[in-house]
């Protein structure tokens, strides 16, 4: 069970960079939203948001179709990388231009044009590190990756430091954003020439064209994924205002420390589909199952401390003066364990072929999330939003578990009954830490005793379980 131990190996790199990852990011989140103030902090999110959604255009879901068929086929690696870098690099000043475009078509204030036109900079070189990454992880090489992301993060941390004790303002905070990412690509540049040799960029443009039509599905799934994650963002500061944004965003950065985890998963786990869908589909229906009921074993009493203990986190990380992110905590958290689960459902179906069907579930979910953020927006502000968020997930859960029982990795009635009893040991563990009604700092160990108690009487951990360990412990 090689596959096993090298999944875990990349696990281990991905883990230990996210851990340092996130608690600069903890740092800094909780340094720049009180240095920025709401209305500040507002003007940032949507910038970030914005971008975020016209920066897919630089990638189009190439780094994504990059990884799968390399980790099929590593003989045309030099052929993606000559080629795909320059494209990337045309397409990148495309969507730079029309950025600039539409935010002084729109009429947006000074402050609100220059910041997001810098992290659409940033955005570009974000597009071009996943592009860059994507071709370490089909060698599934997560080390090279995992040290960029630590340098980032601990950079942006000293950055914003800086700005806070000098008081150089929001402008200032969009530019370490930008200055951050840009040594990340500089790293992953000088790696890929180490290991793959100085690109020699070709402009072959029929192959451009193969590749483009065939990440197109891969490049909308993101697409219409980032819309619904990112336009909810967006709508509120055009229906509710610069305010309502800051208390959303507040909340939605506490969640998305725990949604980074994904990527510990994501990363290492589409690469090994890609593969095992090549030479054993035995395996891969077992590593579907085993990622399903892991995600849902680990994140489920995140879930619930997070739900119980919201308003304290809220005031501790914030102050009073965000207090009212706390509902939207106690709803937003509930995206995580569906996205953990989305996602691994999501890789299964890339990376047997099923792309197209994963579009087709992205662009109902994003048509799903707009019309429901016009709809409860306008009424119940940025927890309307939470809701729809929560929702959105909810449809992709069951649209991705329909289009998988029509393939030969349908899931066995096994996983259901594990399923079951999980819910069973996260409502133990939520009457548990309810009744008693402990500090936060006291609920962690109790909550982690009743929650192991809880899987060993309902006799969770299986078999398969047990050999998985077996072989990680193995020398």
């Amino acid at each position: 069970m090689s596959e096993i131990k090298t999944l875990f190996k990349n696990i281990s790199w991905v883990a230990s960079s996210q851990l340092i990852v996130n608690i600069c990011a903890f740092l800094w989140t909780i340094a720049i939203a009180r240095y920025l103030g709401v209305n500040d902090y507002g003007i940032l999110s949507f910038a970030i948001s914005f971008t975020v959604l016209l920066g897919m255009g630089t990638d189009i879901g190439m780094s994504t179709y990059t990884t799968r068929k390399l980790s099929q086929d590593k003989s045309k690696t030099q052929k993606f990388i000559n080629n795909l870098i320059p494209f990337k690099i045309i397409l990148s000043l495309v969507i730079f231009i029309l950025t600039a475009l539409i935010l002084f078509l729109w009429g947006y204030n000074k402050l609100t044009i220059e910041v997001a036109l810098i992290i659409s900079i940033e955005t570009i070189f974000i597009c071009m590190i996943k592009f860059i990454g994507g071709v370490f992880q089909a060698y599934e090489n997560q080390k090279i990756n995992s040290i960029g992301e630590i340098i980032t993060s601990v950079l942006l941390l000293l950055f914003t430091l800086l700005i806070v004790v000098l008081d150089l303002g929001l402008v200032a905070v969009a530019l370490s954003y930008a200055l951050a990412y840009l040594a990340f690509l500089i790293y992953m540049v000088l790696n890929m020439n180490r290991s793959f040799g100085i690109p020699k960029f070709e402009f072959d443009l029929s192959f451009w064209k193969d590749i483009a039509i065939k990440s197109i599905p891969f490049g909308l799934s993101i697409f219409f994924y980032t819309v619904y994650f990112s336009i909810d963002v967006v709508m509120i500061k055009f229906l509710s205002g610069n305010y309502a944004t800051g208390i959303y965003n507040a909340a939605y950065k506490i969640v998305s420390v725990f949604v980074a985890f994904y990527v510990i998963y994501q990363y290492v786990i589409f690469p090994l589909m890609s593969k095992l869908y090549a030479e054993n589909t035995n395996l891969l229906k077992v590593s579907f199952e085993q990622s399903f009921k892991y995600s849902l074993l680990i994140l489920l009493p995140i879930n619930i401390g997070v739900y119980l203990y919201s308003p304290y986190i809220i005031n501790l990380i914030y102050s009073s003066k965000y207090a009212l992110a706390s509902p939207a905590m106690q709803i937003l958290i509930w995206t995580v364990v569906f996205l953990f689960i989305n996602g691994v459902a999501t890789s299964l179906l890339n990376s047997i072929g099923k792309e197209l069907s994963v579009t087709k579930i992205y662009l109902v979910t994003a048509i799903f999330n707009i019309i429901l953020n016009y709809l409860t927006i306008p009424i119940w502000s940025y927890i309307g939003a939470s809701i729809t968020t929560v929702l959105s997930e909810i449809l992709i859960l069951v649209l991705m578990l329909c289009s998988i029982s029509k393939t030969e990795y349908r899931p066995d009635f096994l996983l259901l009954k594990t399923i079951i009893k999980l819910i069973i040991c996260g409502f133990i563990l939520f009457i548990v830490l309810y009744l008693i009604n402990v500090s936060l700092w006291l609920a962690i160990p109790i909550g982690l005793i009743v929650y192991i108690l809880a899987l060993i009487i309902t006799k969770t951990i299986d078999d398969t379980d047990k050999y998985i360990i077996n072989e990680l412990l193995k020398r």
